[in-house]
């Protein structure tokens, strides 16, 4: 099993979907949706290459689909490297 890391961008993505999800959601909505990406970040740890390659995006990458939101990664020296946690929305302003 790897570990994960979460690069700045994805920490801040972190953190713009907690406070979406408190604003439209509520606390208990907004933690729930957290935890689900957390034990997500696990499942890929585990399994790291079961999960969709995105080379069309961006060499390297694979993502994992979580609710609405997609959590992109890439494997470096046995560490999961997560780079983003983006809705469709979103995947111009991550992958120019």
């Amino acid at each position: 099993m790897a570990d994960y890391k979460l690069s700045n961008a994805a920490k801040e993505d972190m953190i713009r979907i907690h406070q979406f999800g408190m604003y439209k959601f509520g606390e208990t909505q907004a933690h729930s949706y957290i935890d689900s990406i957390f034990q997500h970040f696990k499942m890929i740890t585990q399994r790291p290459t079961a999960f969709e390659a995105v080379d069309h995006i961006k060499v390297g990458y694979r993502r994992c689909v979580c609710g609405s939101d997609s959590i992109f990664y890439r494997v470096e020296h046995d560490v999961v490297e997560v780079m983003a946690i983006i809705g469709k929305q979103d995947l111009n302003r991550v992958f120019r």
